[in-house]
């Protein structure tokens, strides 16, 4: 079955790591803002780099989750016509609409690219009082579009599979537990 081609197991293999690992940003988030609450509100010695590491942990998480959701089926549709059609209408919807899709990443990928290699040219770093370095969030940008537009490229091929009928209906993804 083409729909288990190598090379797709291996876009979804790798966008399901990284969704895996980057999930646990939360729990990391979660506990370094407990630990400034205790040390703000406990101690009376907040901190200068909390906020902002969480700020950057959840910028990283937001954009390296992306293939993951795709892969998944977990970012935000209109369903409302979408989830009366049959399989292979949403296919064929999938394909026309994949344009705008691609339009995104190929945008995403160009300009994260650029944003983020004239951070690394730079040696950026933020300018507050902790001043940690930013190029290496700035650089999950183009990292986190690479990934998802990967991943679209996946589904592409699934559903052109659908609509030639030369696949069967089942969802790429495995079930939601």
């Amino acid at each position: 079955m083409a729909r288990n081609h190598p090379l797709l197991k291996s876009i979804d293999a790798v966008n399901d790591w990284v969704g895996r690992i980057v999930s646990l940003f939360i729990l990391l988030m979660f506990l370094i803002l407990m630990l400034e609450i205790f040390a703000r509100y406990l101690f009376n010695a907040p901190s200068v780099w909390a906020n902002e590491l969480t700020q950057m942990l959840f910028g990283a998480y937001v954009v390296l989750s992306g293939g993951h959701l795709l892969w998944r089926g977990g970012h935000v549709g209109v369903d409302i016509l979408y989830s009366r059609l049959s399989p292979r209408k949403k296919a064929m919807l999938d394909v026309i609409t994949s344009v705008l899709f691609f339009a995104f990443c190929v945008m995403m990928v160009y300009f994260g690219g650029s944003l983020a290699w004239e951070s690394l040219a730079r040696w950026e770093h933020s300018q507050s009082a902790w001043n940690p370095p930013l190029y290496p969030v700035k650089l999950t940008i183009p990292v986190g579009a690479i990934l998802l537009l990967l991943q679209g490229v996946a589904k592409l091929v699934r559903d052109i599979l659908v609509l030639t009928g030369t696949e069967p209906l089942a969802p790429a993804a495995p079930a939601q537990k």
